[in-house]
């Protein structure tokens, strides 16, 4: 890259919850930012404030097909996260996974860009080793109505590291773990999003299985530092890396606690626990913490303050 030119950074899946918090992060980093999403799970309501700035572009493409620009850098986030949105059309999930990993990592090896994925905790399935670490294989139904998403994104990171072996790529691979925060999809069943609407509208707050399941929750602010100061790292550094925070809670304490701070009337009830829903889901960042100095800052009760205040804003 010349030394006169803006570092140029290609965000897939940039109109969607994290990818619209990474371009503005980019952004204002004074980055050329090329956004690109099919709006399959994304909305153009995420970015609409970026629109006006001369150093962010937004392209209306789906990355299972190829792309021919020329980036520096490339943040692979393309591909709904929520259960509701990726079981929608499985397929479109699986060829998202990989054939659109395939084209990004061609880029990539076309242009010399480094390239990141947004991999998943997914990964390890209903973990049998808990906290989950980086070495854990995980436990994963190749054949169940989350495989789509579990087996698509595990083989996304086997499709990176063979480029990342044959083709010299310069890869970075992150796993994310449950993040929530400002622009989420109200509609998309995960567990927050869900709590709050719920509560806020004051219907029953649903609860699958008993509640005593548990989950780790970062707020979006964090889990972005995290990302880019992954892209940052020398090229040696691959990853995977967790990203998330460790502070494990139930989600019958985090249903309470959304209670409290919407101040609703909504009454909990519990329904049956979905096939394959992981139980007990915790990383251990201990690698975060040793290679990129990264934790998470926000407190849980800190973070959904700020979460509610965006869905009163939109309901």
């Amino acid at each position: 890259m010349k030394p006169y030119q803006e570092k140029r950074v290609l965000v897939t899946g940039g109109g969607g919850f994290l990818g619209s918090h990474l371009c503005d992060r980019l952004v204002n980093m004074g980055y050329d930012v090329l956004c690109v999403d099919n709006f399959f799970s994304g909305s153009k309501r995420n970015i609409v404030h970026l629109l006006e700035k001369p150093n962010f572009e937004l392209i209306r493409h789906d990355i299972v097909h190829p792309l021919y620009v020329e980036v520096d850098e490339i943040y692979n986030l393309a591909c709904p996260a929520s259960p509701i949105h990726y079981q929608y059309n499985p397929v479109k999930t699986i060829k998202t996974n990989i054939m659109g990993s395939i084209n990004m990592l061609g880029l990539a090896k076309r242009v010399k860009a480094k390239i990141l994925q947004a991999s998943t905790s997914e990964v390890y399935g209903n973990p049998e080793r808990h906290p989950q670490d980086e070495s854990y294989w995980g436990n994963v139904n190749p054949i169940g109505l989350r495989a789509c998403y579990d087996e698509g994104k595990r083989c996304a990171e086997t499709l990176f590291f063979d480029y990342h072996r044959q083709n010299k790529v310069k890869i970075k691979v992150v796993r994310i773990f449950n993040t929530y925060g400002p622009r989420m999809h109200p509609m998309d069943g995960r567990v927050i999003s869900n709590f709050i609407v719920q509560a806020l509208t004051n219907r029953d707050i649903t609860i699958y299985g008993d509640g005593s399941q548990t989950r780790s929750f970062c707020y979006v602010d964090d889990m972005i530092d995290g990302i880019i100061k992954m892209m940052e790292t020398p090229d040696e550094i691959t990853g995977p890396i967790n990203l998330g925070n460790p502070e494990e809670k139930s989600i019958l304490e985090v249903a309470e606690l959304i209670l409290k701070l919407c101040k609703s009337k909504s009454k909990i009830v519990f329904l049956p626990l979905p096939k394959d829903d992981p139980v007990r889901r915790r990383p251990d960042i201990s690698l975060a913490k040793k290679v990129l100095n990264w934790e998470p800052k926000i407190p849980l009760e800190e973070g959904l303050k700020r979460t509610i205040e965006y869905f009163k804003s939109i309901l």
